[in-house]
């Protein structure tokens, strides 16, 4: 999961409150967890406010930071979910289905990793397979049916590279969501909320909206992968992502995201309640603004939007 040196100052002070909570119904005790947590607050703001990429990186990957079913629990409650590409199998690395948010129906798909061992195995660490994007686009394609917006939440490290998913077609797969989503009639809004790797991200990306957690990565390819690629050393990966531009920060200056949704103090897994209302926040808000839209228009919109990312520099 990659070295968490910087935060090593936060870890020993929460070890240390928590040893002294047992005795907080003492006064002394208590003025003591007080002054702790000042202190914690304070070198959470110090050493957040000073991230490089690589530590950003490190950050989006981190094994207690929310993913997809975390932030559903808090902002969409009754969410339903819906199971199965109807062609192979179920793909447990990416969730979807109907639930209510605003007090209206919206389909909610995301890519899931997992806490412990067992469910990141279980959800194959995020990574889907082809029948994952063909249950992603068939739920679209259930919420074009019946006129609903389609929430994403992205986080993956990219699509699985395995030998199944190739025979199955997994490029194919990517390339007909990329299709598809491109030219849905609904409202589509896609959150990038932990790491938005490669096109394995990008299958779930096509929105009217991107929205990005503040300490979120996006990227063409992983900083390890990159490394891999231009020095034949994936031990250069902290070079890779001082180059690959993935922040938030980043993406923004570049026009590839349309917001940067803020974290609590110390990042989203620090505060799992807060970082849930943030996002809802802003979610409802953009969802509103695309949904006054006619369909003709949001989709002239959409396809526009993305022709005209990117640009060459010589030099």
């Amino acid at each position: 999961m990659g070295n968490y040196n910087f935060e090593a100052p936060i870890v020993d002070l929460l070890k240390e409150i928590e040893q002294l909570s047992i005795y907080s119904d003492r006064p002394e005790t208590a003025e003591r967890i007080d002054k702790l947590k000042d202190k914690l607050a304070r070198f959470r703001r110090e050493i957040y406010s000073n991230l490089n990429p690589w530590e950003i990186t490190m950050v989006a990957r981190h094994p207690q930071r929310p993913h997809t079913l975390d932030y559903l629990q808090r902002i969409i409650p009754d969410f339903t979910e819906l199971h199965g590409d109807r062609r192979f199998a179920d793909d447990h690395a990416i969730v979807g289905g109907m639930a209510t948010f605003d007090d209206h129906t919206i389909m909610v798909i995301g890519h899931q990793k997992g806490k412990d061992s067992k469910q990141r195995i279980y959800r194959n660490f995020g990574m889907a397979n082809p029948e994952g994007y063909r249950k992603a686009l068939r739920l679209m394609k259930l919420a074009e049916k019946y006129n609903k917006p389609v929430v994403t939440f992205i986080d993956t490290p990219g699509a699985y590279p395995g030998i199944g998913a190739e025979e199955r077609g997994q490029s194919e797969a990517i390339a007909l969501n990329l299709r598809e989503m491109a030219r849905l009639k609904v409202p589509i809004v896609s959150i990038v909320i932990g790491e938005g790797g490669s096109g394995g991200a990008l299958a779930l990306g096509v929105g009217d909206r991107i929205l990005m957690m503040q300490y979120a990565i996006y990227s063409v390819i992983s900083p390890e992968g990159c490394a891999s690629i231009l020095w034949k050393d994936a031990g250069k990966a902290e070079e890779a992502a001082h180059n690959l531009h993935l922040t938030a920060n980043d993406l923004r200056g570049l026009g590839l995201i349309d917001e940067i949704i803020q974290e609590p103090l110390g990042g989203a897994h620090a505060d799992y309640d807060e970082s849930a209302n943030l996002l809802r926040q802003s979610l409802s808000r953009h969802l509103k603004e695309i949904q006054s839209l006619p369909w003709n228009d949001r989709t002239h919109i959409r396809y526009e939007k993305f022709r005209r990312m990117g640009y060459y520099q010589e030099g």
